[in-house]
């Protein structure tokens, strides 16, 4: 594999990119599949379209990085600093991001479908759009971000902090908010038919007033494409 900068200098000939300084290098739509990128420095770095799949991203940093429409299927972000970063319709479906900052990061129309989002933190994201079907967010910080007309179908939110979030027009269903805190959160029109609210924080919750009866029971809805 050779990586070259916006010069056209060569900066890396090779396989083995475990914690290589990459930062600001053009790397769009370059193949990564075979590299090692742990602990890789790639601030700032372009890699538009690029194919990550099944990519070892484990405290990468990639802050202010742009990876619109790349492919990140099953990428291991654990710990990943994505501060700031273009996520803008990329594949991260089943990607690992378990604890990964993702402050100010652009998730829109962002696939997520499984993903496993266990206490990253995401406050002020833009997440409108983003499919989260059955993505993991026990536990995230989700304060003001925008999950408008996002899409978390069954998703699991046990715990999460979404003080101020905007959830217009979100798809809840089925969704477990227990124990969630949505002080001021704006659920004007989002479905939230056989989510678990249970001992969740709805103080000052906007544009929601029939909230679902504890336990009550709701008819099964055929589960939305996740692709």
């Amino acid at each position: 594999m050779i990586i070259k900068n916006s010069s056209g200098t060569v900066i890396f000939d090779g396989n083995d990119l475990q914690g290589a300084n990459l930062s600001g290098a053009n790397l769009t739509g370059a193949n990564l599949y075979v590299a090692n990128l742990r602990g890789a420095n790639l601030r700032g770095a372009d890699l538009a379209c690029a194919n990550l799949h099944d990519v070892d991203l484990v405290c990468v940093n990639l802050s202010n990085a742009t990876l619109a429409i790349a492919n990140l299927r099953r990428a291991n972000l654990r710990d990943a600093n994505l501060y700031g970063a273009d996520l803008t319709g990329a594949n991260l479906r089943g990607a690992n991001l378990f604890g990964a900052n993702l402050r100010g990061a652009n998730l829109r129309w962002t696939n997520l479908c499984d993903a496993n989002l266990y206490g990253a933190d995401l406050t002020g994201a833009n997440l409108r759009g983003a499919n989260l079907i059955g993505a993991n967010l026990y536990g995230a910080n989700l304060r003001w971000t925008n999950l408008c007309d996002a899409n978390l179908y069954g998703a699991n939110l046990h715990g999460a902090d979404l003080y101020g979030a905007n959830l217009h027009g979100a798809d809840l269903f089925g969704a477990n908010l227990t124990d969630a805190d949505l002080t001021g959160a704006d659920l004007t029109d989002a479905d939230l038919t056989g989510a678990d609210l249970t001992d969740a924080d709805l103080t000052g919750v906007i544009g929601y007033t029939k909230l679902p009866e504890p336990n009550q029971m709701v008819e099964p809805r055929p589960t939305p494409s996740t692709t």
